[in-house]
């Protein structure tokens, strides 16, 4: 095996460390009990999270181009590390907005550049067509990972609100070693680039008016990526309302993130056994029924419905992305995959305040509802025009 094959190996390390988070399944309590936000607030607080990805997730990915995506991962580690190191200091919504903005920097970028480099990786050794079966294997690596640190967070939380924090910090000095000992894929040699501002619009123009595929891939990803992000936010104060023990929490959680693993490893066979049209109607099917779901009952199980959006969500990401590298160079490969974060970003900057205020005036099952009709309606075209432009 070459040095650089050994990228594979310290990505799905890197991808299990990123996605150990202690505290994701209990942070909307941290929030609302220790900080004192209320749901509105804290759609805001991700709101300004995601405008700090969104500011920094196309400038990431063109330096990830430009200056080599091991770099662009260190300085992800560097963000995490400062990050997470705020929170244990926050008390009050500009506290936890200060933290929140570092990691929207981190996760800017990573976005684009693990991805990037796997491909490269891989087109290196001449297997590039394999990419959604190894860009699902780091997925899995990634929600194993989510699912470990969310195991034991509820107990973690009960005994001091601020260790799953700590720990997380730790977490990502691990990171910051597993990306120093990356290598980089050898580099495209093309013209010389007189002007930075116009070769980084080129590529906007490339993804957005060019090239049809990218644009429909993009914007069916985008919505499908909504789907399974709003009930990030919701479904820990809906197990509340449901009365689940908080004992429960972390291993909800831990099964939630290990359903996307399972789905991304079995992303690129059910594909390839059912179709891309089967594929795009089935994420139809699983996200309007989910939501369905969780607006019509309110038992202590009914936050098995949010499964079926974890599953979809494991399901979409390697197809999408896999269609996404194979309309990419070397040159624009992070620049587009950040593009498409950058649309999602800016598509729950835009939403994701209204539902939380819709849940905080009418009910979560009224948020529920709501999204359950806005998806059916959306979705359906969108996947139309993404498989007549990109579909063989």
């Amino acid at each position: 095996m070459t040095t650089l094959q050994h990228n594979i190996k310290k990505l799905y390390i890197f991808a299990f460390l990123k996605m150990t988070l202690f505290p994701m399944a209990v942070i909307t309590l941290f929030w609302k009990d220790h900080i004192g936000l209320d749901l509105t607030e804290i759609l805001v607080l991700q709101g300004l999270f995601s405008l700090a990805n969104v500011l920094m997730e196309y400038p990431s990915g063109y330096v990830s181009d430009r200056l080599g995506y091991r770099a662009a991962l260190t300085v992800a580690s560097l963000f995490g590390i400062a990050g997470w190191s705020f929170y244990l200091v926050a008390e009050s919504f500009a506290g936890a907005l200060l933290a929140e903005l570092l990691l929207g920097v981190c996760y800017a970028f990573i976005s684009g550049s693990d991805s990037a480099l796997l491909f490269e990786t891989l087109q290196t050794d001449g297997r590039e067509e394999h990419y959604a079966r190894y860009d699902g294997r780091m997925t899995s690596w990634g929600q194993t990972g989510e699912a470990a640190g969310a195991l034991f967070a509820g107990v973690m939380y009960a005994a001091s609100p601020a260790l799953p924090f700590a720990l997380q910090i730790v977490i990502w000095v691990l990171a910051l070693g597993i990306c120093l000992r990356l290598r980089e894929p050898p580099a495209e040699h093309g013209d010389i680039i007189r002007s930075h501002l116009r070769e980084a619009l080129g590529v906007c123009r490339y993804a957005w008016r060019e090239n049809p595929a990218v644009r429909t891939t993009m914007m069916f990803g985008t919505l499908l990526g909504l789907a399974s992000f709003y009930t990030v936010w919701m479904i820990q104060p809906f197990m509340q309302q449901c009365r689940v023990p908080l004992s429960w929490f972390g291993p909800v959680w831990a099964g939630a993130n290990l359903t996307v693993a399972a789905c991304s490893l079995a992303s690129h066979r059910l594909q390839a056994a059912i179709g891309l049209r089967n594929m795009s109607l089935l994420f139809i099917g699983l996200i309007v029924v989910a939501y369905g779901g969780l607006g019509l009952t309110a038992g202590v199980g009914s936050f098995a419905f949010y499964y079926l959006l974890t599953a979809m969500r494991g399901l979409q990401g390697p197809m999408i992305r896999h269609r996404l590298q194979q309309a990419s160079a070397r040159r624009n490969r992070a620049s587009i995959q950040s593009l498409h974060s950058l649309s999602f970003r800016l598509g729950f900057i835009v939403t994701g305040p209204l539902i939380g205020m819709v849940a905080d005036k009418w009910g979560l099952d009224s948020a529920f509802l709501l999204l359950a009709g806005a998806f059916a309606v959306l979705l359906p075209p969108t996947a139309k025009k993404f498989l007549t432009r990109t579909a063989t």
